[in-house]
């Protein structure tokens, strides 16, 4: 096999604090059959959304060397809070493509929008560090971001109440100071959210769209690996390991939730040291 080939079938790296990242990588799943995944969940230092931006970076360059041992031709940073605090300085010190959660859902955002008041839903650290509101304002000024912090969505969905009474009471809380202001537009910050998307979407109503940023990160790797010519052309042969999942914890737990979301059932998923990258 030449370099070349090898390069095209090489997996793509795919990291995010703990299981949340697994929505992105459904969505490059269902878009990328072709492509093979290893996944990483740091699910011994989950949650990222309360640490700090030196914390979040130190934790994000322990994982993307962890992932350079794998080979892989490419990095999803499928972590909301990992995207807002290190994409910047990992992009400097990588050589493949990287690609973050964030840009991809404010761009789509920006197209649906169409009285410029957007809202976006996610952790305290991502709505604290303003990336959202940043990057939409810099590329529509005339767009009002109005974030909201919902830190129990994530437990939430963690424990599979997907679609309850008590899932949908807290969401109600949540969102009514956003609905008070009309937004038209709804973004799903943490990719925990996309299992409650159809609470959300009751709750807001038919006029609010629900951008899903692991959907649009999924076609933004997907046009970046054609641009860069790293594209799988076939899908790998019978025996070949598709998925391959590492946690830095709590493997079984991980296991359960994976094959809870995943329409691919998971085996097994590695437990590895990441502090020893």
């Amino acid at each position: 096999m030449s370099g070349e080939e090898e390069l095209h079938n090489s997996p793509i790296g795919v990291f995010d604090s703990g299981v949340g990242g697994l929505t992105v990588a459904r969505e490059i799943m269902r878009q990328l059959p072709n492509e093979r995944i290893v996944y990483f969940g740091d699910t011994a230092r989950v949650p990222y959304g309360n640490k700090s931006k030196e914390t979040v970076t130190k934790f994000s360059r322990q994982i993307v060397r962890f992932l350079q041992t794998q080979q892989v031709k490419a990095i999803v940073v499928a972590c909301n809070t990992a995207s807002a605090y290190a994409l910047d300085e990992l992009e400097k010190e990588v050589d493949i493509p990287i690609v973050g959660v964030v840009k991809p859902g404010a761009r789509a955002a920006i197209s649906a929008t169409q009285n410029g008041k957007i809202g976006v839903v996610a952790t305290e650290a991502t709505i604290s560090s303003g990336i959202y509101n940043r990057y939409i304002q810099e590329n529509n000024p005339g767009a009002q971001v109005l974030g909201k912090a919902c830190p129990l969505f994530v437990p939430l969905v963690e424990e599979g109440l997907w679609e309850d009474p008590v899932t949908e009471e807290i969401a109600r809380r949540y969102l009514t100071e956003l609905i008070d202001v009309g937004i038209d537009t709804l973004i799903l910050g943490c990719t925990h959210y996309p299992m409650i998307r159809s609470t959300v979407g009751k709750i807001m109503g038919d006029q609010v769209t629900l951008v899903n940023p692991a959907y649009e990160t999924a076609r933004e790797l997907k046009g970046l690996l054609r641009e860069k010519g790293l594209e799988s052309e076939h899908r790998p042969g019978l025996g070949t390991e598709l998925y391959r999942f590492f946690v830095s914890d709590a493997a079984d737990k991980f296991q359960k939730f994976a094959n809870s979301i995943l329409t691919y059932g998971i085996l097994s998923a590695k437990v590895i040291n990441i502090e020893e990258y």
